[in-house]
């Protein structure tokens, strides 16, 4: 079986089920395994790494199940270097349409001294393994671990070995994520042009983040001959992780200028795959991550502001509708300018002249001086000087009953544009208990995205700080409330929410901007 592909084509390996899902913490469901491989696919990742089949039960039909159901994408599962881990791979994914054997062994003098196997002794081992994984199917990977710190000579001894032995793709780990870009292009292309019958397999390039440089190193290998990248959705994995998915796709794309290669993946899917990760595996995105932090298109300095309301190609290499946003945020706060405030007061709904701006610039920033950001609610209230909004929905009363005999139960009063409503409801907790309350009172479609509780002073009596965020059909609001009593808090800040969501639904019409807003009530 050939592996060869168009020299220009670069394949997306992706392994956040396999290597992502080692970091720890970030062990998945079933299910949503199942549901992650099925975007991968959708997207057009070239092979999934679904997992190791001999490690679990749950995994062997993780496995199984993501070959059975996969579409377009070479379905492959890892193994060690033993007939019973290769037996148990191949059993997994032989119902793909595309099945892949990915095998592997530690090559470097630190790993072969673990099962205390001598050069010669390990050889074989490779000669046998492969040839076994090849027996069972045409797709078969090998990988060299820690490859970067393994003799030279004895790199090419072994991998020639294994093509020998029938492997179609090999990959070069850097698996301690040692190396850097020159010496990873360099490596690749000496392996290349050292290796006999290297021209009739793909090289591929699994580089881990523990510098920085996974990213950088993958693509220096692409520049160096390699064809394949391994990666993970947000550079999940082992340590401090490995390539990001979006981070090579969006560079080959980006940057196709100097580096003339082409991938098979829908960018436009990034983002939602991104999220989807980061809720199932337990890992949040850090704010400022290339491509999918929440900060990678959002900016604040005023300058920068100015230069994106004239021109987003100042500031922006890619739009982020290419990875699937719906556009750039310019998050309001002390660094922001005149500019980025006038243009917010406009998707707000609010035209102000020149006096008026200059008026309301100076309260802005005395204010942005005491908060993080500075939310939509912000500027609205500062538009109505200081003014209380009229809130359609007020908290009367509540009381809640909670313990070891049974659910909590919640009974709320509120008033609604005058009229009292009372309702009682039952829940998972006295906060579970007093927001099904509300919803029966008032309605709504609104998701939950965020409740954090903060303590703001010490001590059994201490307020707490109660956050709350919703979202409905684009609009994202959010209510704060202090109090001793947290559930009242708790109550307030999800009221106050609702509140917002109500005013944005008045205020923001079709296409227009609705990014966060916020009200705080402290009693």
């Amino acid at each position: 079986m050939t592996n060869i592909i168009d020299k220009d084509r670069v394949l997306i390996f992706d392994t956040t089920l396999r290597d992502g899902e080692q970091s720890p913490g970030a062990t998945m469901t079933h299910d949503e395994k199942l549901e992650i491989a099925e975007l991968l696919d959708d997207m057009g990742v070239d092979i999934i790494e679904a997992g190791f089949p001999i490690a679990s039960e749950g995994d062997f039909k993780a496995v199984s199940e993501i070959a059975e159901r996969s579409k377009n994408s070479v379905i492959c599962g890892l193994a060690r270097a033993n007939f019973k881990d290769i037996d148990r791979c191949a059993e997994a994914v032989r119902n793909a349409a595309k099945p892949r054997i990915h095998t592997f062994i530690g090559t470097s003098a630190l790993h072969r001294a673990i099962p205390n196997l001598t050069m010669d002794e390990m050889a074989d081992k490779i000669h046998e393994t492969v040839t076994h994984a090849r027996n069972l199917v045409d797709n078969v990977q090998w990988s060299p671990m820690d490859a970067t710190r393994t003799e030279w000579d004895y790199l090419c001894r072994v991998i020639e070995i294994a093509i020998k032995a029938g492997a179609t793709t090999i990959n070069i780990p850097d698996t301690v994520g040692y190396t850097a870009p020159a010496e990873s292009a360099d490596l690749i292309k000496r392996l290349i042009e050292t290796v006999p019958r290297a021209d009739e397999v793909i090289f591929a390039t699994h580089c881990h983040n523990d510098l920085g440089m996974a990213t950088a190193n993958s693509l220096a290998a692409v520049a160096g001959g390699a064809r394949q990248i391994e990666c993970t959705i947000n550079g999940l994995g082992e340590r401090a992780g490995n390539t990001a998915l979006e981070e090579v796709v969006m560079a080959l794309k980006v940057r196709n200028d100097i580096m003339p290669w082409k991938t098979g993946i829908d960018t436009q899917k990034i983002m939602h795959i991104s999220r989807r990760v980061a809720t199932v595996s337990g890992f949040n995105v850090q704010f400022n991550k290339a491509i999918v932090g929440k900060n990678a298109f959002a900016h604040e300095s005023g300058i920068h502001q100015d230069g994106m309301l004239k021109n987003k190609e100042t500031f922006e290499i890619m739009r982020p509708e290419d990875v699937g946003l719906s556009g750039t945020s310019l998050p309001l706060g002390k660094h922001s300018g005149r500019a980025a405030l006038r243009d917010k007061l406009s998707t707000l709904g609010f035209e102000v002249g020149d006096n008026q701006l200059k008026d309301l610039f100076v309260r802005f920033k005395d204010l942005a001086d005491r908060k993080k950001e500075v939310f939509d609610d912000d500027i609205v209230a500062l538009m109505r000087s200081g003014e209380d909004a009229d809130d359609h929905l007020q908290l009367v009363s509540m009381k809640v009953v909670c313990g070891t005999g049974g659910p909590a139960e919640a009974t709320v009063e509120m008033e609604i544009d005058g009229e009292d409503l009372t309702a009682v409801e039952n829940g998972d907790g006295p906060v579970d208990a007093t927001f099904k309350a509300i919803r029966k009172i008032y309605p709504n479609t609104a998701r939950l995205q965020l409740y954090q509780v903060n303590a703001v002073t010490e001590g059994t009596d201490a307020q707490a700080t109660v956050s709350v965020r919703l979202e409905e059909d684009g609009i994202i609001a959010t209510g704060e409330s202090s109090n001793t009593d947290t559930v009242m808090a708790s109550a307030k800040a999800y009221i106050n929410a609702l509140n917002r969501v109500i005013i944005r639904r008045g205020k923001v019409g079709e296409g227009a901007d609705t990014r966060e807003i916020s009200y705080k009530d402290v009693t």
